[in-house]
Formats: C-alpha cells, structure tokens, sequence
C-alpha cells in the first residue's frame, strides 16, 4: 500500500510541477506532507533522514554572500565587462557564458557556480535586449558537464567519492573529465546551430553598453571590498576543501556569516534575507521529502536491487544497466538522493562475485550527473537556475526545457555507453 500511495503522490507532485500552474514550491511541499499524513515516514524521518540539510544550508549561505554582493554593483561591473569582452555578440558571449560555466563547475561545484554566474547572465541579456532561455539553458547544461568532470564538481561525485576510499580526486579527471570534454564539445556543436539565427536577428544595445563605464556601477564603499574578500575566501576554501579537511557547508556558513558581521552596520540583515531565493530553497526541501517517499517505500532500492536480477550478475551488462538507470531517473529526481540509494547496493555487488567495482562507479557517476539535463528538477544546479531567474521575472518553462533535455541526455548516454564499453569493458572481457 505505502508503494502504491508514494508511487501516486509522486506522479502527481511531478505533473503540477511539470504543468506550472501551481507554485513549484507549494507543490513540492504538499506532496511531502500528504506522504507525512498517510504515514510513508515520520515527522522525525522526515527531518533527519530523507531532507539534506548540508545542501539547504550550502544553498542559503551562498545566496546571502551573493545578496551582499549583489549590493555593492560587483555583477554589474563584471557584466559589462564581459559584455565588453565579446564586443556585445550574441554567440561569442554563448561561448565564453558556457567555458566559464564548465571551468567553473569542475574547480568549484556547479551549484556555486550558477549561483554566481547567473545574476551577471540575466544582468547582460536584459541589458543587451537577448532573450535568456539560450543562455539559461546552456548554463545548466554546462555546469552539469562540467560537474562531471570532477570530484567536487557535482554532488553525487562527492557522494561517491566519500563511499568509495581509493577514488581520489585525480581519479575523478582522469576516468571522468575526458568524457565531460566530450559532452561540452558536443554540446557546443549542437546548441550554436540552435540559437544562432535567432540571436544574431535580434537588435540590441551593444554600441551603448561598449561606451559604458562599467566601474561607475561599482559602489565603492567599505562593503565592496569586504563583500570581494570574503567571496574569494570562499571560493579558495572551496578549492582547498579536501586539503584542509573542512566541509563545503562549513566554509559556505563561515562565509556567509563573517560578511554578515562585516557588513551589518552598512546593510541592514533583514535587507540582505529578503535577497535569498526562498521559494527554491523550500522548492528543494519539499523535493527531497518527495523523494523521500520513494526511499521510504521501498521504491528506489527496489529499482536498484531489480538492476541485479535483469542482468543475471553479468558484469557488462550490470554497468551498462547502471548508466542508463542511473540516467533515466536522475531527470527525473534529484539526482542527489537517487545516488544516496545507489552506493549501498553498488556495494552489495560484492557479494555476488564482482570484485572490480570502479567501471560500475564511473557509470554511476555518469549517468547521474549527465542525467541531471533532461529537466529542471533532475540536478540541484537546474533548480538553483531556475529559481534565480524567476526571481528576476525570467521564468525557464519546464516543458520548454524538456524538449531540448531529454534529446541531449539520450545523446549523453549513448557517447557514455561507447565510453565506458571501450575503456573498461572490452579489457575486463578479453
């Protein structure tokens, strides 16, 4: 029964998430809190187990060193010096948006990334009269890729790399970043074509914005260079996180709360709260309360265990399965909490006589990050976009998104089939 009540709860959070017609967030939320009241988990399950508080909290801390930030015209400078850059062109800005959204991405994490990345985005569109979804999309699509590459670049990269000792960060861009290499170049090669005589017909503002001075934008105050000190802190405890031993949460929070005591006396705090994406952080907590369902009942783990007994312990066809399952469903859920389900049961593979485990990882890994693209809720990075341009007036249509996701995940893991058969499997088989 709790199968069959979570399994519909779900379907129908998903289709009004899908539809628009309800506020996401509200949906997510509702559908978390009938699961409670039918009783497929405890109030107590619910907090503790199934809501990642290290991701809402990692989230928050980010957006209230971005509202400081935001204040002082720091983005505004950046835009119109990126802008400048490309010399007010449409598909170079595309180019130039989607390497720093990859670059950034594998050094830092991609939902830091977008974070920081999509405010100077949708500043430069309006500013230059382009429409946003060609660059929206390209981001998530980019900060996924180059999540891939690395492990701290996406959250099921960490996850995994925490579960399994001997992974190490080398590992990571060795077995990982030459596939995300691929992808990003494909991509390119895809989504130019796409855009490109709609964004070059479009008559825009460039010649005003390249006489611009873009350090009139900047307010050039004590908060300025505190607001700059403390975000590039951050970032640097994001890069050396794994040698300093300190937990991306903990360095976000520090963050966060040092440049609220910096700036307090100059920008009010209730001020600086109202500028934190609020509807996708609860947007995020009702989703894994969704998924937690899921977990609950059983249905996720089912799914995994089902992997074993389809393909009869057959190593190949175990991996293969694992990507495409992997795939398929992280654009579905977050991919966060599917991967969570996942490595107890990759670990349990043992037991049936696979000893050499790291192929099955690498598809793993794959499949749940690349997966992320086929819709706005199958990575925490396409939720973060998302959220930040509908709280510009900016909404990214999710049937919109879809049309142009799914193809690219289906891509994805056709190129990641090859990949993995080539580099692992036909050593492993002969």
């Amino acid at each position: 029964m709790d199968v069959i009540l979570a399994g519909v709860i779900f379907a129908i959070s998903y289709i009004f998430i899908m539809t628009e017609k309800v506020n996401r967030a509200v949906v997510a939320m509702t559908g978390g809190i009938l699961l409670l009241l039918t009783g497929i988990y405890s109030v107590q399950d619910m907090f503790t187990k199934y809501i990642d508080w290290n991701t809402i909290a990692l989230l928050f801390s980010m957006m209230v060193l971005i509202s400081i930030t935001e204040k002082t015209g720091l983005f505004s400078f950046v835009a119109i010096r990126l802008t400048q850059l490309v010399r007010g062109s449409p598909i170079p800005l595309l180019i130039v948006v989607s390497i720093l959204t990859a670059l950034g991405s594998a050094l830092l994490d991609n939902v830091t990334t977008v974070l920081i990345l999509v405010p100077i985005i949708l500043k430069i569109t309006k500013q230059l009269n382009l429409p946003t979804f060609p660059y929206l999309l390209i981001v998530i699509f980019s900060s996924n890729i180059g999540g891939t590459a690395t492990l701290i670049g996406d959250p099921p990269n960490i996850m995994i790399g925490q579960a399994v000792d001997h992974l190490t960060f080398l590992s990571f861009i060795n077995h990982l970043a030459p596939m995300a290499l691929l992808m990003f170049i494909i991509m390119l090669l895809l989504v130019l074509p796409l855009f490109r005589q709609s964004l070059q017909s479009i008559n825009g503002h460039a010649e005003e914005l390249m006489k611009a001075d873009a350090s009139a934008y900047l307010v050039r105050s004590p908060m300025l260079y505190q607001s700059i000190t403390v975000l590039t802190m951050t970032l640097l405890g994001f890069l050396l996180h794994a040698f300093l031993h300190i937990d991306l949460t903990a360095i976000a929070l520090s963050g966060a709360v040092l440049l609220l005591l910096l700036t307090e006396k100059e920008l009010n705090t209730e001020r600086v709260f109202s500028g934190v994406e609020w509807v996708t952080l609860f947007f995020f907590i009702g989703l894994f309360t969704l998924v937690g369902g899921l977990e609950s009942s059983g249905i996720i783990d089912e799914l995994a265990r089902g992997i074993i007994l389809w393909t009869d312990g057959d190593f190949v066809a175990t991996a293969i399965l694992i990507l495409w399952v992997s795939g398929l469903f992280s654009g579905i859920v977050d991919n966060i909490p599917f991967v969570a389900a996942m490595i107890p049961v990759v670990e349990e593979f043992q037991g049936y006589g696979m000893v050499y485990l790291d192929p099955i990882w690498w598809s793993l890994a794959l499949g749940a990050c690349l997966g992320g693209n086929a819709t706005l809720i199958g990575a925490s990075a396409n939720v973060v976009v998302a959220g930040l341009a509908e709280g510009e007036g900016q909404k990214l249509p999710f049937i919109r998104f879809m049309k142009y996701g799914i193809p690219f995940v289906l891509l994805s893991l056709a190129a990641s089939t090859i990949y993995i058969y080539i580099r692992y499997l036909i050593p492993y088989t002969s």
